[in-house]
């Protein structure tokens, strides 16, 4: 049972793209539209893109184009974007990743956006109809596209509206540098042919299996391309850089670039998206290299391909405040009519931050994500009280450790089920990990904001992924799954740059990319956190040994990872009353 729920629940992330490059329309009258349906452009450097471009003929003026740049090529959502655009008062475009459609160059995922998306730029700018500005927009590759074009920040582009953007390297195929096997077929699905291979993207039998049998194979994350028995140059080109290296880094800005991002940004995401750790980290960023930045977010109870289109009523078991629900494409062309065309600005964003606190049926609006709530609060990971561990807003007056011994061969159980699906939880698997529980709250509250801390432990070996899960549990016995971190502790200081752990040593591992949220808790409820060893599998699994993680296999797991987590050990939330 527990293989199925990770299993679907993770790739739900991916299936959930072929939705959206299915999302398509019937058979439409386009005799009220100019369309080009075969625009091909050629780069300086001889590389060719294509494209669809549709104008409205009862609008002949000079106007701003509507850029879509996507990898999911499918031609009938492309017109269908396009048209959707042109209604609207822009000039609809859509225009294909390189090496897709019409474009016979070689198909490199995440690879070329930073010069591809500014060489379509250029090319509107200089046709007759467009009146020299670019808005851009779309979600999860699109979004990421859009990030990649500010990295050189074009004139002509003068906002971007990215939802659930994705960061090679942070959010995928690697989250907080622990690659994970749920990305696996992508790379098949987008490069198989010049549009998509939906036929190997839907093999779940193919994927499960493979997954399964490199499980108990005990082979090296490196081999499951084998495994399989199809190579995956892709994978083994990214697996080359488990840092968060100049590779990745040269794909969408990094650290000082986003201090010459000047453009207003409205970012979209949600508290369940698969990727938000990537859509959140644009947003932190831009932030902290430019505090004058015009960067908006939109953020409530939405999964990946939710977001995208503005919710669903019941969202993996849990039913939605109907307030949150929202209509993203109208709030993104509102959001262009404000930036380009000096209309209102759209009234669901009234500050920074715009979040739907889960349980209150209201939208909330804060300067920053600090200000979502008016204290933050330490929860200190201390000692046994009865059965369970105790989540204590107190720190603690003497350090102590609790202990936790996993073995890393044993392949008969699964360590860390963190995928919130359902969101809502009868009962949690407690046959491993680490269970604290904080007293009940005595009046309501609201819980929002990052999920973030600090572990300390000492370990017998120089490294282990860490899972963190924050619930919170009812007074009618409910596990209310909040937010979840997934990361692997040597990279916890420097992302960039591996710094093993040294054994028997009291090491600080700092955890900050997580997923943010906001809910109201009621009075008598708890919060838990369950702290775990990542071991499932659904990522490549860290042995300690100190090697390259992916070229690790079984025979390196030795004795048993033994950690004594310190009481000093918190997580950090930001907390109100509930008024």
């Amino acid at each position: 049972m527990k293989l199925k729920i990770i299993g679907i629940g993770l790739l739900c992330f991916f299936y959930s793209f072929r939705a959206n490059a299915q999302n398509t329309v019937a058979q439409v009258d386009t005799s009220a539209y100019l369309i080009d349906k075969d625009v091909l452009i050629t780069s300086k450097q001889g590389i060719t893109l294509s494209a669809v471009v549709v104008r409205k003929k009862s609008n002949p003026a000079k106007l701003p184009a509507a850029l879509l740049f996507f990898i999911y090529t499918n031609i009938k959502r492309s017109l269908s974007e396009a048209m959707d655009a042109a209604d609207r008062g822009y000039v609809g475009i859509v225009a294909d990743t390189r090496g897709k459609r019409l474009s016979q160059d070689k198909i490199e995922p995440y690879a070329h956006e930073v010069e591809d998306v500014n060489t379509v730029i250029d090319w509107i700018i200089q046709q007759p109809w467009s009146d020299g500005r670019v808005g851009m927009y779309g979600g999860s590759y699109s979004g990421f596209a859009q990030w990649a074009a500010t990295k050189h920040l074009h004139p002509a582009l003068k906002t971007i509206v990215p939802y659930v953007a994705a960061i090679p390297g942070l959010g995928l195929p690697m989250e907080n540098n622990i690659f994970q096997t749920a990305n696996y077929q992508w790379a098949f699905y987008v490069t198989g042919n010049r549009f998509t291979d939906d036929a190997v993207n839907e093999d779940r039998q193919r994927w499960r299996n493979m997954r399964e049998k490199w499980w108990l194979s005990g082979a090296a994350y490196n081999r499951i391309d084998s495994i399989d028995g199809q190579p995956n140059p892709f994978l083994q080109k990214w697996l080359s850089h488990p840092d968060y290296d100049g590779y990745w880094q040269a794909m969408v800005p990094y650290k000082s670039d986003f201090s010459k991002i000047n453009i207003p940004v409205l970012s979209i995401t949600g508290y369940y998206d698969d990727g938000q750790v990537s859509a959140m980290e644009y947003f932190k960023e831009h932030y902290r290299y430019n505090s004058h930045a015009q960067h908006y977010l939109i953020i409530g109870p939405y999964d990946h391909f939710g977001a995208q289109k503005g919710g669903t009523p019941i969202l993996r078991g849990y039913k939605v405040d109907p307030v949150s629900l929202i209509n993203t494409r109208e709030i993104t062309f509102k959001w262009f009519d404000y930036i380009l065309k000096g209309g209102p600005r759209p009234e669901l964003i009234r500050d920074r931050v715009n979040y739907q606190t889960m349980g209150t049926n209201r939208w909330r609006h804060a300067s920053s994500l600090a200000r979502m709530e008016s204290r933050e609060v330490k929860f200190y990971l201390t000692n046994p009280v009865g059965k369970d561990f105790l989540l204590s807003g107190i720190k603690p007056k003497k350090v102590n450790y609790n202990k936790q011994v996993v073995d890393l061969a044993d392949r008969k159980s699964y360590y860390n089920d963190y995928y919130p699906d359902p969101i809502i939880k009868k009962e949690l698997d407690r046959s491993n990990g680490l269970f604290f529980f904080s007293k009940p709250f005595e009046q309501a509250v609201t819980v929002s904001g990052n999920f973030e801390g600090q572990l300390q432990a000492i370990i017998n070996k120089k490294d282990m992924d860490v899972g963190l899960i924050l619930y919170e549990l009812t007074s009618s016995g409910d596990y209310f799954q909040l937010s979840y971190y997934l990361g692997r502790a040597s990279y916890a200081q420097d992302r960039s740059k591996r710094k093993l752990l040294v054994p028997g040593k009291l090491e600080q591992i700092p955890f900050s990319r997580s997923r943010v949220f906001s809910k109201k808790l009621a009075k008598g409820s708890r919060l838990v956190v369950a702290l775990n060893i990542n071991k499932n599998p659904f990522a490549e699994i860290n042995y300690g040994s100190g090697k390259v993680v992916s070229q690790e296999n079984i025979h390196d797991a030795g004795e048993p990872l033994k950690i004594k987590w310190s009481t000093d050990s918190y997580i950090k939330l930001g907390i109100s009353k509930e008024k």
